[in-house]
C-alpha cells in the first residue's frame, strides 16, 4: 500500500472499509447481470467512463496510508483497460454446450472471488463472458471490494447504470413497501404490555448480542469443520447457486410470520449444516461454529435511481 506525506483533503477511509481490506481479510462482492441477448463489449471503455465511474469517487481511487497511519481515499486516473477481462474459456474439442459454459463459468466465478485486488489501482473489475449458458446468452460480473461501500450502495450504483427497456427516458423502480400493513392495522389495539415488551426486548437482545460476541471472540474458539480448517490463509473453494422461487419464500414468510430475510438466513445455514454433515461424517449437530451475518439497518421502503 502507497504510503504519502501530505494527506490533507484526503477522504478518509471508514473503520469498516479498513477492517475489510487487511491483511487478515478481503471481503468482496459479486454482482452477476445475466442478459437475453449477446453482450457487445465494443462500447464497454466508453460506458464505464461516461456512467460507471462518475457514480462514486471511490471508483476512481485508491487506498493509501496517510502521515498518521490512518488510510485514505486518493483520487487517481482509471486506466479502464486493467479493470475489464473478457476471457475465452478453451475446449478441447471445439466448440461447446451451454450446460459445460455453465461447469466452466462457476470454476471461473470461483477463481476470481479467490484472487485479491492490486493495491495500485481502484479495487473493482468487470468480467464479460460472452459464452452462452443454459440461463443466458451473456453474463456481466461486477467484482467490487467491500471497502468501496456496502451492499445496498453497489447495487444502487448498478442498477443506476441500467435503463428501463420499455422507455429509457425513466428511471428504474421497483415496488414500493406499504407504510401500514394489515398486520400493523391490526397492532394498533394492542395493549400497553405488548408495547413496552416489544421496545424493551430490542434492547435486552442489543446487550446480550454485544456481549456476548465479545466473549465469542476473545475467550472461545470455533471447532474445526469442513468450513474451518484453522488455517488463517485463503482456502480455495468453489461457488455453487441454486434458484428458489420467490412465491414459495412469501408462502413460506407467511406461513411463519417472519421476514424474508429470516427465510433466506434459515436456508443458508441449513443448506450450511448440511455441506457440513456431508463432507465430513466426523461433524455432527454439536460441532461449534460460528456465522457473520451483515446486515443493512436502513429505514426503507422503495428504491429510488
Amino acid at each position: 500500500m502507497e504510503l504519502i506525506k501530505e494527506d490533507d483533503g484526503l477522504e478518509p477511509v471508514s473503520p469498516t472499509g479498513e477492517y475489510f481490506n487487511s491483511k487478515v481479510m478481503s471481503v468482496s462482492i459479486l454482482g452477476i447481470l445475466e442478459s437475453e441477448i449477446p453482450i457487445d463489449d465494443s462500447q464497454a471503455t466508453a460506458l464505464i467512463k461516461d456512467v460507471f465511474l462518475p457514480i462514486n469517487p471511490r471508483f476512481s481511487s485508491i487506498m493509501v496510508m496517510g502521515k498518521k497511519g490512518a488510510r485514505k481515499w486518493k483520487k487517481v486516473e482509471v486506466n479502464v483497460e486493467n479493470h475489464v477481462h473478457v476471457p475465452s474459456f478453451s475446449f478441447p474439442k471445439g466448440s461447446s454446450s451451454p450446460s459445460e459454459n455453465d461447469s466452466f463459468l462457476k470454476t471461473y466465478i470461483s477463481q476470481i472471488a479467490m484472487q485479491p485486488f492490486p493495491q495500485g489501482q481502484p479495487l473493482w473489475e468487470i468480467h464479460i463472458i460472452k459464452c452462452p449458458t443454459s440461463e443466458a446468452q451473456g453474463t456481466l460480473i461486477f467484482k467490487l471490494h467491500h471497502a468501496l461501500g456496502d451492499g445496498y450502495s453497489l447495487v444502487g450504483a448498478l442498477l443506476s447504470c441500467l435503463q428501463r427497456a420499455d422507455n429509457p427516458s425513466l428511471p428504474i423502480t421497483f415496488p414500493s413497501v406499504s407504510n401500514f400493513s394489515s398486520a400493523n392495522k391490526d397492532d394498533r389495539n394492542i395493549g400497553l404490555r405488548k408495547v413496552v415488551s416489544r421496545c424493551f426486548s430490542p434492547l435486552v437482545n442489543t446487550v446480550k448480542d454485544f456481549g456476548w460476541s465479545v466473549f465469542k471472540s476473545t475467550c472461545i474458539e470455533d471447532d474445526l469443520s469442513p468450513i474451518r480448517c484453522g488455517s488463517e490463509s485463503f482456502q480455495p473453494f468453489m461457488v455453487s447457486t441454486v434458484t428458489f422461487s420467490l412465491d414459495r419464500i412469501k408462502e413460506i414468510k407467511s406461513r411463519l410470520r417472519v421476514t424474508v430475510n429470516d427465510v433466506i438466513m434459515g436456508t443458508i445455514f441449513l443448506a450450511t449444516r448440511m455441506y457440513m454433515q456431508r463432507a465430513s461424517t466426523n461433524s455432527n449437530l454439536s460441532t461449534n461454529s460460528t456465522a457473520l451475518v451483515l446486515l443493512n439497518t436502513r429505514n426503507l421502503r422503495d428504491y429510488k435511481s
